[in-house]
């Protein structure tokens, strides 16, 4: 029998025994708390309403804390798009349960409010007001544990109440190595089953490691508030993946990429001189392998699909292709490896999903579930395995995984 709702007892989420992990900023809404996964400073420095949603799509967030309770709730108001042309909203996705760092359960997402959207970038032009609803696990062993409710990673999530029958406490030190990853919507893995299934998630817990992870979709640009985001966070190890947005966006020419990425390096190497620093290429992307961006929707197909609106004929010029990307990123980080930066790797993402894995690319561009959780082994393996940059006993040395 389940404990009845009448009995449980209202935790505060903020000066409390919760703590809220992989958020750097709680935004204070009329329904709640809004978690933002970069600090509140770098607002006034967003450069439009996309880069602003995406910093609150809580990738990685998760309530923690320690009880012996058998039932917990969670209050939420989600917000998800509906973008112009689709019948329905996106999906709000799923919270998960974790238990003494192992996944013990999922429910629904509440839905909430519904933002109608011209296109993924613009402004919404209306919004449909719902309201908040809860999350319920029960039959929970009833000893005292440590327990994490992981946010849906795809949608905007308010955090309104919380609530337990019986005690809740601060969790306890977790002793793992803190690891920051930054990288673009593949790295978001809004596709991802769950939010303990995106890809990073799932390589930390293979790894041991406590996550904060900084994906954001269609936003991984080397905007300087990022870097000096990381610069100023403690951490025991770093990953960067880049490359892929800035295609997507037309972003750079080979002239200011290579400058772009040394002064993002610059800037996180200020505040972690010695901290092992992985920078990862782009996964295989047939598009845009060998065509330059920027890329676009391809609408008339029956699936969406991405297409490639650069010429290869560019590409002498200075336009930018995957190929390029990964030959200038390792470039760079052998370089700075032969002057002193012991500590920088380098890690092809072809070795995380390469062109044999591509029948898992279902809009030519992002993974699907299975290709994220391969992902999330793959990294654990290379990164965190006996031999990977970041294994736990690691003689510092130059390091380049290269492609098999």
């Amino acid at each position: 029998m389940t404990t009845a709702t009448h009995s449980l007892r209202a935790v505060p989420l903020t000066g409390g025994p919760v703590e809220i992990r992989g958020a750097l900023d709680l935004e204070r809404t009329r329904a709640g708390l809004l978690p933002r996964r970069l600090p509140a400073w770098t607002r006034s420095q967003y450069p439009d309403v996309f880069m602003d949603e995406t910093a609150a799509l809580p990738s990685g967030v998760r309530l923690a804390f320690r009880t012996a309770a058998r039932v917990v709730e969670l209050e939420l108001l989600t917000s998800v798009w509906q973008l112009a042309g689709t019948s329905e909203p996106l999906p709000a996705g799923v919270v998960d349960l974790v238990v003494d760092g192992r996944r013990a359960g999922s429910a629904p997402a509440p839905p909430g409010d519904v933002l109608h959207k011209p296109d993924l970038f613009a402004e919404p032009s209306r919004r449909e007001t719902g309201a908040p609803g809860r999350v319920r696990f029960d039959g929970l062993p009833g000893a005292e544990k440590d327990v994490e409710l992981w946010l849906p990673q795809q949608t905007r999530t308010e955090l309104v109440g919380l609530w337990a029958d019986a005690e809740v406490l601060p969790p306890r030190p977790t002793g793992r190595r803190r690891w920051i990853h930054h990288g673009s919507s593949i790295s978001h893995c809004a596709a991802a089953e769950s939010p303990t299934a995106t890809w990073p998630a799932l390589a930390a817990a293979l790894a041991g490691a406590e996550l904060l992870n900084l994906g954001l979709g269609g936003n991984a640009m080397l905007d300087p508030y990022v870097a000096r985001t990381i610069r100023d966070l403690p951490a025991d190890l770093i990953s960067l993946k880049l490359g892929i947005n800035i295609v997507n966006r037309d972003a750079f020419r080979l002239r200011s990429f290579g400058p772009a990425v040394h002064g993002f390096l610059d800037t996180v190497r200020d505040g972690h001189p010695d901290v092992p620093l992985l920078v990862v290429s782009p996964i295989s992307c047939p598009v845009v392998e060998t065509t330059p961006g920027p890329t676009a929707p391809d609408l008339s197909a029956a699936v969406p699909r991405v297409v490639a609106m650069g010429s290869p004929a560019d590409v002498p010029g200075g336009a930018l292709t995957l190929t390029v990307i990964r030959a200038e990123l390792a470039r760079i980080v052998a370089a700075r490896a032969a002057s002193g930066d012991r500590n920088l790797h380098y890690l092809d993402g072809r070795r995380l999903f390469g062109p044999g894995d591509v029948a898992d690319l279902p809009d030519d561009l992002h993974p699907n579930a299975a290709g994220y959780r391969r992902m999330g082994r793959r990294f654990a393996a290379l990164a965190f395995g006996p031999r990977g940059p970041f294994a736990e006993r690691r003689r510092s040395g130059p390091d380049t995984v290269s492609p098999r």
